[in-house]
C-alpha cells in the first residue's frame, strides 16, 4: 500500500568501502526510495580504486574523506531530484566501515600497524587479556593502532588533531553540522573501548596517544538521538528542522539490525567467505573473532566471525565428487547419513582465519587421518566440517542454543535446500531464509526509527515487528543433537591437532 502523502519517512545510509547507499522506509516498513553514487565510477577526480588509494608499500589503505563529503551531497542530489520530499524525513541513522577521519583515512583493509598491535597487546597484559577487556585481539585495521600510528609518525599532524571520528560518527557529524559522539557499537570496534563498562579503557588510551579520551569524546549509547539535522540540509535540501539524528554506528552491527536478529539467533552468510553474526547475552571474548556491544539493545552483546573458506572450498568439492553438478552434491547429502559414519574434514585451502591454518585433513572413525574419502563420504564431510566449525567457534564466543533459537541464512548457496538441512541439524535449530539487499542501508532506517521512541522504553523488535518474516526452509532431524553433540567433541579435539601439525 503506498505511503500517505504526508507520512512520515526514516533514512537509512551505508557509507561502505566503493558507494554510499541509502534507503527510505514509511511506518510501515515499507522501502519506498533507494539510491546510491558509485565512488569510482561517479566521482572521476578521486582516482580511486575500489573506492581506495592502495600505497606503494602494498600495506597503507586509504580513501580520501573530502571524497565521502562530495559523495553525500551528490547522493542527496539525485534523491531530491528523483522526487523525494526530505521534509517528510523524521530521523536518519546510517553506518561506515571501520576508520577513522584524517584527510586521508585509512581503512579496514590497511594492514600496516602491526607493531601499534603488538604494542598495545603487551601493555594491556597479552593478546587474551586485551580482547577480555575490548571485545578482539588487536587488529591492523581497528581505529586505535592506526590512532597510534599516526602519533608516532605524524607528530605535528597529531598535536593539531581537534577530534577523532570514527566514519560513522564522521557521517553524523556532517548532518549535525557539529562532532558527533561515538556510538557503543561501532566504538567496541576499535581496541579502546571497554564493552562491558562502555567506556574508554584507561590501559588501551594510555597505550596509545596522550590526551585521547578528549579528542574522542564520550561514547554514547547506539540508540541514541544525537540532535536535529543541521540548517545546510534545511535549506539545500528541504529537511525539516525538527528531523532527528541518530547515533550512526558500523556496517556490522547495522546488519544485525537489518536482520533484525533477536536474542538466541545466529545469522550465517555463505558466500566466497562465510559469516557468522551471534546475538550474545553474556560474552566470553577469544583470540578469534569479535565481541561488540549490541547496537540495538544496550545491555547485550552481538559476536561477529568470518571464514576464508566458503562457497569456492564447496564448489571444488562439487567439482571433484559430483561432476561439478549441485543435483548430484545435493543428491551426495541426502543419500549420506548424519554425522557421516564418525568421518570428519577440515578443508582450508586458503589461509583460515578461524583457526590460523592451511590445508585438507581427513579423520575417520578412530580418528586416524587418512588422505582421502569416498565422493559421497567426501560431500558431506566438506558440509559437516564447515557447519561443525562454525557452531564451535560461535560457542567459544559465548554463543549457546537456546529455546527458540533461529539460524538465519542468507548468500549463495542459502538456495540449497540440502545444504541448509545439514546447517540446521548441526546447530539442533530450524533454519530461515531472509533476503538482505541492502541490509545495512535498512538496518540504519529501522535504527532511525526506534532511535526516535527508544528513550521512552520501545525495544526494537516493538518498532520492526511488521518488517517481512524470514521463511522457515529446515528442521533439525529428531537424532541431530545426540549425533552433533558427540561429533562436536570430537572435532575441537582433531582440529587442535590440525593447528598444532600446522605450527610445528
Amino acid at each position: 500500500m503506498a505511503s500517505a502523502p504526508r507520512a512520515p519517512l526514516y533514512l537509512g545510509l551505508d557509507l561502505s568501502t566503493q558507494q554510499l547507499k541509502a534507503v527510505v522506509i514509511d511506518g510501515e516498513l515499507h522501502v519506498v526510495h533507494q539510491s546510491g553514487v558509485q565512488f569510482d565510477a561517479e566521482l572521476h577526480e578521486f582516482r580511486t580504486q575500489g573506492g581506495v588509494h592502495i600505497h606503494a608499500d602494498r600495506l597503507t589503505v586509504t580513501s580520501p574523506v573530502l571524497m565521502w563529503v562530495k559523495a553525500l551531497d551528490l547522493l542527496l542530489d539525485k534523491m531530491k531530484r528523483a522526487g523525494l520530499d526530505f521534509s517528510r524525513v523524521r530521523a536518519l541513522s546510517g553506518s561506515g566501515q571501520d576508520s577513522f577521519s584524517v584527510s586521508d583515512s585509512p581503512v579496514w583493509m590497511d594492514s600496516s600497524s602491526t607493531q601499534q598491535c603488538e604494542d598495545l597487546q603487551a601493555a594491556a597484559g597479552g593478546a587474551l587479556r586485551l580482547a577480555e577487556i575490548t571485545g578482539s585481539r588487536a587488529y591492523e585495521r581497528f581505529t586505535g593502532n592506526q590512532i597510534a600510528k599516526l602519533h608516532q609518525t605524524r607528530a605535528e599532524e597529531f598535536q593539531d588533531t581537534e577530534r577523532i571520528s570514527l566514519v560513522s560518527s564522521f557521517a553524523a557529524s556532517l548532518f549535525l553540522g557539529g562532532y558527533a559522539a561515538i556510538d557503543y557499537s561501532d566504538g567496541s570496534g576499535m581496541n579502546l573501548l571497554d564493552i562491558r563498562t562502555r567506556n574508554w579503557s584507561e590501559i588501551c588510551l594510555q597505550a596509545t596517544a596522550p590526551h585521547l579520551d578528549q579528542l574522542l569524546g564520550a561514547p554514547l549509547p547506539s540508540t541514541s538521538v544525537l540532535g536535529p539535522v543541521s540548517s545546510y540540509f534545511v535549506h539545500r535540501y528541504g529537511f525539516s528542522e525538527s528531523c532527528s539524528v541518530v547515533a550512526f554506528t558500523g556496517d556490522n552491527p547495522a546488519s544485525l539490525a537489518g536482520m533484525r536478529l533477536q536474542p538466541g539467533d545466529v545469522a550465517v552468510s555463505l558466500g566466497t567467505s562465510d559469516t557468522v553474526f551471534l546475538w550474545l547475552q553474556q560474552p566470553r571474548p577469544a583470540l578469534e573473532g569479535h565481541v561488540f556491544c549490541n547496537p540495538v539493545e544496550q545491555q547485550e552483546y552481538m559476536a561477529l566471525l568470518c571464514f576464508k573458506n566458503g562457497s569456492l572450498t564447496r564448489e571444488r568439492v562439487r567439482n571433484e565428487c559430483a561432476g561439478a553438478s549441485w543435483e548430484l552434491f545435493s543428491a551426495a547429502l541426502s543419500d549420506t547419513p548424519l554425522g557421516n559414519h564418525g568421518n570428519i574434514g577440515f578443508y582450508f585451502e586458503t589461509m583460515e582465519i578461524t583457526p590460523p591454518v592451511i590445508g585438507v585433513h581427513r579423520f575417520d572413525s578412530a580418528d586416524c587421518e587418512v588422505s582421502s574419502l569416498s565422493p559421497r563420504v567426501e560431500v558431506r564431510a566438506v558440509v559437516e566440517g564447515q557447519f561443525l566449525s562454525r557452531r564451535l567457534h560461535a560457542e567459544r564466543l559465548g554463543y549457546s542454543i537456546i529455546p527458540g533459537t533461529r539460524v538465519l541464512a542468507t548468500g549463495g548457496a542459502s538456495s540449497n535446500k540440502e545444504i541448509l538441512q545439514v546447517l540446521s541439524d548441526v546447530f539442533n535449530a530450524p533454519v530461515y531464509t531472509i533476503d538482505l539487499s541492502d541490509s545495512t542501508c535498512l538496518g540504519s532506517a529501522y535504527r532511525a526509527l526506534h532511535g526516535l521512541v527508544a528513550e521512552s522504553g520501545a525495544s526494537f523488535f516493538d518498532v520492526v515487528k511488521k518488517a517481512p518474516e524470514p521463511r522457515l526452509v529446515a528442521t533439525p532431524h529428531p537424532k541431530a543433537k545426540e549425533v552433533y553433540d558427540k561429533l562436536l567433541k570430537r572435532y575441537a579435539q582433531l582440529e587442535e591437532r590440525v593447528v598444532q601439525k600446522s605450527h610445528s
